[in-house]
């Protein structure tokens, strides 16, 4: 049930004006609180400030409509003060970038102040997406994180058949596959690791990527039934749909539950309200906690409403009655 009376809802994102709503999960996300009679206020890009130890933020009143011609209006901008009964949506992608942390430091005043932010701005900052997955060896593939090509390259000796990418990159940007005798893995290393300056991640190729990268989505600590696998097309090795990769949803299988109830209890206790674990065949690969996506394929293809879903923990964090 919605809070009586409605409450702000704050959305920081890229660009409203350049989004595909067909599948934007924020946009699914702003959908909801409107129908809940909650309003709604955009952040202008870059707009979050400090002034006297308070955190503010330049802001327009929003509406918005499921409509590809024309799906926002915005009001005049103003200044708001973050404080009690506000909600902000933290929905910037990555790179989690010096801008981004020092929002994130901004919106850990604003959390002091009252307001409630998802996801909780400190474990934005502590949880990269890549290294996450580590924080659970139990549900992970074999892994190495180097700066040191020659280790990079002794794993992909000793599997076989690896994956290669960055740590801070997003839709299936800087990765590779390599397998032993590949004559260009010396340059994608130095690529990758900027000789030497940067860490990169290699993982053991999993074969099962045929069968899709599944974005299993968790609120407030527990799964959605269906997940969305994203499957390579052509002769693509990468699923995210961002590369092409097709959207398939299919309903939770008991390894995946398995490894979301690994995960699920840590996301909640650290204040991750909405995440997007990927997992290939049976292994968690990331832990997505910036702007995890697939709330609107899964909700067509199943009939869902996941951003409700989503609001009703929000409006139990806040104390609202159910």
């Amino acid at each position: 049930m919605p809070s009586k009376p409605g409450v702000d809802i704050i959305v920081v994102m890229d660009p409203i004006g350049s989004i595909k709503i067909a599948k934007d999960s924020t946009f699914a996300m702003l959908l909801e609180g409107q129908r809940r009679g909650h309003r709604l206020w955009y952040v202008r890009p870059g707009g979050l400030a400090l002034a006297d130890g308070q955190a503010q933020a330049t802001v327009a009143p929003l509406t918005v409509k499921d409509d590809p011609a024309e799906w926002y209006g915005l009001g005049d901008w103003t200044r708001l003060a973050f404080g009690p009964g506000q909600v902000v949506l933290m929905r910037k992608d990555p790179p989690v970038d010096p801008a981004y942390v020092n929002d994130t430091q901004i919106l850990g005043l604003a959390q002091r102040a009252g307001a409630l932010i998802v996801n909780d701005p400190q474990g934005l900052r502590d949880m990269n997406e890549k290294l996450a997955a580590l924080e659970f060896p139990q549900c992970v593939p074999p892994t190495l994180v180097s700066r040191e090509a020659l280790a990079l390259k002794a794993f992909i000796t000793e599997h076989g058949d690896a994956v290669l990418k960055t740590l801070d990159g997003m839709g299936g940007r800087s990765i590779f596959r390599a397998r032993v005798g590949d004559p260009n893995v010396n340059v994608i290393l130095e690529t990758l690791t900027e000789g030497g300056r940067h860490l990169a991640m290699a993982q053991r190729y999993i074969q099962e990527i045929t069968e899709g990268d599944k974005r299993i989505l968790l609120i407030d600590g527990e799964p959605v039934d269906y997940c969305l696998a994203r499957i390579p097309q052509g002769d693509e090795f990468r699923g995210n749909l961002a590369v092409g990769g097709k959207g398939r949803g299919q309903p939770l299988s008991e390894r995946d539950r398995w490894i979301a109830a690994q995960v699920g209890p840590e996301m909640k206790r650290r204040g991750m309200v909405f995440v997007g674990l990927d997992v290939i065949g049976d292994y968690l690969t990331e832990v997505n906690v910036t702007s995890p996506t697939c709330i609107r394929e899964l909700d067509a293809q199943f009939g869902l409403n996941i951003a409700g879903m989503l609001f009703d923990a929000i409006e139990r964090r806040l104390g609202s009655p159910d």
